[in-house]
């Protein structure tokens, strides 16, 4: 299969719900897509500026400055000590990392490439792309024998759920057994919502508490679009096995995959800076205790969504009924179906949208709440 053989972008058929939600006299309130909507903070802002000057090519595996930077954040905020610059790669944002990591590991025809029940759909494109077959099991029991990459995702898009510790311990045991590289996209890592998540550090795969004293065949996904505004900026960042590393960074170099020099001086500085990730935590936190319990007045049940960004509900219908009830109140989310087969009656809502528009969501789902 190759690029050109890809289904249409599934989010074309929520165009006629937008269509609908905007038809609302009070206008639409979009929560289907998580693209930030608060500012840039100004200091990030500032370190782009600064670094406008960039007359030479930047490199592919980073200046020395965002590598250090990448380095001290992880151990900082994920508990995960003693990463050398030959263990950290910057990225054009993590989408395109998640689209091309299958096919800059070699994987081909016969090889399997594992992602959660309830996914992020770009794992299986990327398996699709590089001509492997793309298997949903979240149990590593359950992981074939001829897997070669397994993605796990926490906290994970759309459900929001978290693997602690014990779990991201037996899935690494399982990966080694299967000689597979086990990729972990934490990039909501930072959006910790229920106990134990609202006072505990949601562990990574690299903490030494799940990897022992081995990085081999591991790898953690990282972004700032999320906990920094950066999503315009496309700044994520790959970490873990150095022999993977250096083999994405070799890819690299020759497709010209390479972060340009004043995203990776902004990056440098937003990881360096934990006050505004805390703030705009609090704001997410803020929109969630708005929606969460407007969406339950409105008659849906919240199912996980312990940790990141995003509220995955369902009313026990089918999830484009759904769609269709919050598009009469001027509501847009996103269809369980894009996410996989196993979740055909839910909807994700997403914590990005505006204070405002959350306020005016948050009341028409109530003033939509079945009469008791």
């Amino acid at each position: 299969m190759s690029v050109n053989d890809l289904d249409d972008y599934p989010w074309d058929k929520v165009t006629p719900f937008r269509e609908r939600a905007a038809q609302h006299p009070g206008g639409i309130c979009d929560l289907s897509i998580g693209s930030p909507t608060d500012p840039t903070p100004q200091l990030i802002r500032d370190a782009l500026v600064e670094a406008t000057d960039a007359h030479a090519y930047p490199t592919a595996a980073g200046t020395p400055e965002v590598r250090a930077a990448i380095r001290s954040w992880y151990e900082r905020r994920r508990g995960v000590p003693g990463l050398e610059d030959r263990n950290v790669l910057p990225t054009i944002g993590s989408k395109e990392l998640v689209a091309l990591l299958p096919t800059l590991l070699g994987l081909g025809e016969g090889d399997i490439v594992v992602h959660p029940r309830a996914a992020y759909p770009t794992y299986a494109v990327g398996a699709q792309v590089a001509g492997a077959v793309p298997v949903a099991a979240d149990d590593p029991a359950e992981w074939p024998e001829d897997t070669r990459l397994v993605w796990i995702n926490s906290p994970g898009n759309p459900d929001g759920r978290v693997w602690g510790v014990d779990e991201l311990r037996a899935a690494v045991a399982r990966a080694r057994e299967l000689g597979a590289v086990l990729a972990s996209d934490e990039c909501y890592a930072e959006l910790g919502w229920d106990a134990p998540w609202d006072a505990e550090a949601i562990p990574s795969v690299l903490d030494p508490r799940v990897a022992g004293s081995s990085r081999e065949n591991l790898l953690s996904v990282y972004s700032l679009s999320k906990q920094s505004n950066l999503a315009g900026y496309r700044a994520a960042f790959v970490a873990g096995c150095g022999r993977i590393v250096e083999q994405l960074l070799r890819a690299r170099k020759h497709l010209g995959l390479m972060p340009p020099a004043p995203v990776q001086h902004a990056m440098a500085v937003a990881l360096g800076d934990d006050e505004h990730v805390n703030a705009q935590r609090e704001i997410y936190r803020a929109r969630r205790e708005l929606l969460r319990p407007a969406l339950e007045a409105a008659g849906f049940r919240i199912d996980g969504s312990e940790a990141g960004l995003y509220l995955w509900a369902t009313e026990g219908r089918d999830a484009w009924e759904s769609m269709g009830r919050l598009a009469d109140l001027g509501i847009l989310a996103g269809p369980g179906v894009f996410y996989g087969d196993f979740f055909p009656q839910h909807v994700r809502l997403s914590l990005t949208v505006s204070d405002e528009k959350a306020r005016e969501a948050a009341e028409r789902l109530r003033a939509a709440a079945p009469a008791s």
